[in-house]
């Protein structure tokens, strides 16, 4: 299946008297990997929450090309996202739990076979869930997002837990699915690791989107995508 764009235009939510996302407006296009980054409760989840209808905003709009994701036709076959890897039931094989979750979406059986070799879990894929590790349990939440063939890829923190081969691996995997014509939303707060992943960028502080745009614009105001950043985030606002 080919990408569809992701579109948030002015997307709002409130906690109490805590403006945990303010008016965020921003594209991921199809066919590239867009980095959503920014420190810790800057309001990245609640934004990616909001654009898979797992929260309800305050105002504004997310979709999938003009679609909201509650309203699409096949939501598991058009967006695979990774949100928590604790899903999984601890005394559930990796294959046992991508057969549930395979037959809960409606998707074939043999894609069960097909995301275990996508995301290199052969060897650990009868085995129970209790004895993986935090890098294996992203690997099965990756394997589960990709149970429906989807276009769109929505990720938080998919890196955490990876050792360094794995997030090479990650890596390489997230630029081939861009590359084959589908969009990729990635988010984290550790910006070294998104250096070589990304072809845009969008940089989220204090709830609201302090710039968009491509990867080589950005670094444009320091040498490495960190850089960059401290370099951005150092300046005075303007009056």
């Amino acid at each position: 299946m080919s990408g569809l764009p992701i579109r948030v235009s002015g997307l709002a939510k409130r906690f109490g008297s805590v403006e945990a996302v303010v008016d965020a407006t921003f594209t991921a296009e199809a066919g590239r990997v867009t980095g959503f980054v920014g420190p810790n409760g800057a309001g990245k989840s609640t934004t990616l929450r909001m654009l898979l209808g797992l929260t309800r905003p305050d105002r504004g709009i997310a979709s999938f090309g003009e679609t909201p994701y509650r309203d699409l036709a096949a939501p598991t076959g058009t967006v695979g996202a990774v949100l928590d890897i604790a899903a999984a039931h601890p005394a559930a094989t990796a294959r046992g739990h991508l057969r549930t979750f395979g037959d809960l979406g409606g998707h074939p059986r043999e894609r069960v076979d097909r995301v275990i070799d996508a995301v290199d879990l052969g060897g650990y894929a009868d085995r129970r869930v209790k004895g993986f590790s935090t890098g294996m349990r992203q690997r099965l939440a990756l394997a589960t997002a990709l149970l429906g063939d989807p276009g769109v890829l929505v990720l938080d923190e998919p890196s955490n837990g990876l050792d360094p081969a794995g997030i090479v691996w990650l890596r390489t995997f997230l630029r081939d699915f861009a590359a084959s014509g589908r969009t990729v939303l990635v988010s984290s707060h550790v910006l070294t690791e998104l250096q070589y992943s990304i072809d845009d960028l969008v940089l989220i502080d204090h709830g609201r989107i302090a710039w968009s745009g491509s990867l080589p614009d950005f670094t444009e105001h320091g040498g490495t995508l960190e850089e960059a950043f401290l370099a951005l985030t150092a300046k005075e606002p303007t009056a």
